[in-house]
């Protein structure tokens, strides 16, 4: 029977705050660069990532990818990881002098810790993090 490729996408949410600033920087610097994402005071986002994957359609089960490992997949590297947290002191990898939590940076933190555990055969299309109606940022596959 022919294999079909597909695409599948889950959402899924997450509340987090955080605030832009190099500690290099100056406050004057990081204000004028940041603006008010500078804040030392920080400010919240309820966050909704995309995660979109690509894979063969199983004949026998008709999916690409087990829903219920890719949960857990997205629940640890995810919703555990950010949710409920302040993502500069909660995430290691955000500390000052690491990365600045922008959009961009979160979605691709996230695109490397998801792509290396998905089972053979399915590849991570793309992230997709939204801070709110008007602002997502999108990291793809190369």
């Amino acid at each position: 029977m022919l294999r079909s490729l597909a695409q599948l996408s889950r959402r899924v949410e997450f509340a987090a705050a955080h605030r832009y600033r190099r500690p290099d920087w100056s406050d004057e610097r990081n204000r004028a660069v940041f603006g008010p994402c500078a804040n030392p005071n920080f400010h919240g986002h309820d966050y909704t990532c995309t995660v979109t994957v690509r894979g063969a359609i199983d004949d026998t089960t008709g999916m690409i990818v087990d829903l219920g490992a890719l949960d857990r997949i997205l629940d640890d590297e995810i919703t555990s990881r950010f949710d409920h947290r302040n993502i500069n002191l909660d995430v290691p990898e955000f500390a000052d002098g690491r990365l600045v939590p922008t959009g961009e940076n979160i979605a691709r933190f996230i695109f490397e810790r998801v792509e290396p555990r998905l089972p053979a055969g399915v590849e991570l299309v793309r992230v997709d993090l939204a801070e709110d109606d008007t602002l997502s940022a999108t990291v793809e596959a190369r």
